[in-house]
């Protein structure tokens, strides 16, 4: 199949944003733990989170704002400038996948899809107790993308946790012995599974590639 702009923009709507948020691959399913001013807790899906730099230690995020429709998350981190991220894995899958139903006013997602919140004391924001990877961050910065309307948070580790085997001595996360998964379009989940490590690239000491 080949497409142009032209034709996917008259593409069905459904199966046009399936074809635009499954190209890129594999995603981080991270579930988003926030906590508002009054005390009210949020837990939502998001598949848009990135590395930014290791030294301040920060992360990205992309939002999709709605006019119509209340975005928690963000409102909650503007509130309180903390939030968690917690990767989603194989024993919590079908419960991460729902905290992007749309609940009741007063109802926690961490309730509705029966997740335990975990706090650090000193930070505001809940973490996922299930989750064997966690973070908690301080925002930093917001930065608009006027081209969609979308928002680029950036947040500035805090907290990190890691359970169990899950951290190799050279500092690597082993994201098959943590059962981290990841996302392809918006419903499809995938298991990670390690192929092959290999040593910092450097030209002089690439093998021959043209002799294989």
């Amino acid at each position: 199949m080949k497409w142009t702009t032209e034709e996917i923009m008259k593409m069905d709507k459904f199966k046009r944003i399936n074809i635009i948020n499954s190209i890129t691959g594999i995603k981080p399913a991270n579930l988003i733990g926030t906590r508002s001013r009054s005390g009210a807790t949020n837990l939502a899906i998001f598949t848009s989170v990135f590395h930014m730099g290791s030294k301040p230690p920060f992360i990205g995020m992309l939002f999709r704002p709605d006019k119509d429709v209340r975005r928690h998350t963000l409102e909650n981190i503007r509130e309180t400038r903390q939030y968690t991220i917690n990767h989603v894995n194989d024993q919590i899958i079908e419960q991460s996948h729902y905290t992007s139903a749309k609940f009741d006013a007063g109802v926690s997602e961490f309730e509705g899809c029966g997740f335990k919140e975990e706090y650090i004391e000193g930070f505001s924001a809940p973490f996922v107790q299930e989750s064997k990877i966690k973070i908690g961050l301080t925002l930093e910065e917001e930065i608009p993308i006027s081209l969609n309307d979308t928002i680029i948070v950036v947040g500035q580790i805090e907290h990190i946790i890691i359970e169990g085997n899950c951290l190799m001595e050279n500092g690597y996360i082993d994201l098959e012995n943590s059962q981290s998964v990841g996302v392809s379009g918006l419903n499809s989940y995938y298991s990670l599974n390690k192929k092959k490590d290999l040593p910092y690239a450097r030209v002089e000491e690439m093998p021959d590639f043209k002799a294989r």
